[in-house]
């Protein structure tokens, strides 16, 4: 399993965002991690589809685009449209997880899940050898600055366990 630095852009200084955007190109991050929320599934709200088109504009490095929206399965066409490159959306927002995994690849991107803290990890099983990334929270999703949770080390070292089971089953 491979570590990749991925910084998101929520903490970047909107009004100076091409700066910031360049810095993260001259860095040796992998990719740009953009966190899009609606103010519906999550308390708050971020950007869209425009500032996404606008940051691949810029950007020389692939774009994580993190779905923090209601409906999710909406706007892979559009997202993909704009620059995604990984579309990253939450099991708790998808009625259809396997088939919005499935429609993220048919649309030529890779496919990360999202587990909030409370999600246990068992529920990826059955899909964990579909998806490209998970992303567990370590915060409740929504915000920033934000206290870290304790137990997030013990999900990893779950997420960890399930995948080298599911890679040692023929």
């Amino acid at each position: 399993m491979s570590k990749m630095v991925a910084p998101s852009l929520l903490a970047a200084d909107f009004l100076n965002l091409a700066k910031d955007i360049d810095m993260v190109n001259r860095s040796d991050a992998d990719w740009f991690h953009l966190d899009i929320m609606d103010g519906v599934f999550v308390p708050n709200i971020s950007f869209g589809l425009p500032v996404v088109e606008a940051i691949n504009k810029l950007a020389h490095k692939p774009l994580d685009v993190h779905l923090m929206i209601v409906s999710p399965e909406k706007y892979i066409g559009a997202f993909k449209d704009a620059g995604a490159h990984l579309l990253n959306v939450h099991y708790e927002a998808c009625t259809h997880l396997h088939r919005t995994i499935e429609e993220i690849h048919q649309s030529e991107m890779k496919a990360g899940v999202t587990l909030n803290p409370h999600t246990p990890v068992s529920l990826l099983e059955d899909i964990i050898d579909m998806v490209d990334l998970v992303l567990i929270m370590s915060v409740n999703p929504g915000f920033g600055g934000q206290t870290f949770i304790e137990n997030t080390y013990n999900r990893i070292e779950k997420l960890k366990n399930l995948i080298q089971k599911k890679t040692a089953t023929p």
